[in-house]
């Protein structure tokens, strides 16, 4: 192969994580590492959309890394994930096996695609107490003047806004310069799915989710993990948990959580096409709608030109 990697990209319920399967099975020897900020955490299953499943392809289970590593309730930062991204690199290259990267988290990706490796930022305990009690409007406002704010899941609660604040301070204060990791020469293929065909994918599946038991997952995680906690995680873990404390009806949870992913699924396309058109990441994009064996056929065609 005459690249280090194979990356797929895509929204949510663009089918990424099945073609990144079937690809690996058909190379014979590849194995796949998760690009999902919440993927990682063991018991959201259903809310997450691991769909597990799709990783057995006729009958042949494909080896996946940085899945269920940690418990609900811990914190995961993209400093963690490009660690363990690297170990999980290095591991894969050393036994002969093709690593494809996948996922839908465009800031995982990017660091990995661009070599990003920042440093470690310890708490700021003075500055916690400082914006302890701000709205989420006034700490926005406050990250607004360190940097623009692309990644809008950095001012998704007050807590995520407070350590978003933290860091850029942390950064200011210490001139902190990011250090690189190795540049790797990536095959980037997104999958690209019709708007309207996205949203009735989307709102179908939350249905699915929901009939599967995803309130019920969510009801066992409360028993251990607090609310805030799982607030915290956004999405799914937001609306369903404020349904299961009362803060919500059912019609609102499924309403308010409907409009957010769809939401959500626009800003990952809008960073995606960042990535390709403003910050010099090529990416080869294939129809999400065209039958499984002519997307893994387009995939190997990019492969081997």
């Amino acid at each position: 192969m005459n690249y280090d990697l194979i990356t797929i990209l895509g929204p949510t319920a663009s089918g990424k994580t099945d073609l990144a399967a079937h690809l690996a099975a058909r190379l014979g020897d590849a194995e796949i590492i998760s690009a999902d900020s919440r993927q990682v955490y063991r018991g959201m299953d259903i809310g997450t959309g691991k769909d597990l499943a799709d990783y057995t392809v006729d009958g042949v289970q494909i080896p996946y890394h940085l899945i269920d590593i940690l418990d609900a309730g811990e914190k995961y930062n993209l400093f963690q994930y490009q660690q363990d991204f690297w170990a999980a690199y290095n591991d894969i290259v050393a036994r002969g096996k093709t690593p494809i990267l996948c996922g839908g988290t465009g800031l995982y990706i990017e660091s990995v695609l661009r070599s990003y490796k920042m440093i470690p930022v310890p708490e700021n305990t003075e500055l916690r107490e400082r914006l302890e009690g701000r709205s989420l409007e006034e700490l926005t406002a406050i990250l607004q003047t360190y940097k623009t704010l692309h990644n809008t899941t950095d001012v998704d609660t007050a807590k995520r806004a407070i350590r978003a604040i933290e860091i850029q301070e942390y950064y200011k204060v210490k001139n902190v310069q990011e250090q690189d990791f190795p540049q790797l020469k990536s095959l980037t293929i997104g999958v690209g799915i019709d708007r309207e065909l996205r949203r009735q994918k989307i709102s179908n599946r939350l249905q699915k989710r929901l009939d599967e038991g995803m309130v019920d997952e969510i009801r066992t995680l409360l028993e251990t993990v607090p609310a805030e906690d799982l607030i915290y995680y956004g999405l799914e873990y937001k609306f369903v948990t404020l349904y299961c404390i009362g803060q919500l009806s059912y019609e609102e949870m499924f309403s308010k959580l409907e409009i957010a992913i769809h939401q959500f699924a626009k800003r990952q396309m809008t960073w995606f096409r960042g990535m390709e058109e403003r910050r010099g990441i090529p990416i080869h994009w294939i129809d999400a709608a065209l039958p499984m064996e002519a997307k893994v056929n387009c995939c190997l065609s990019l492969l081997n030109p």
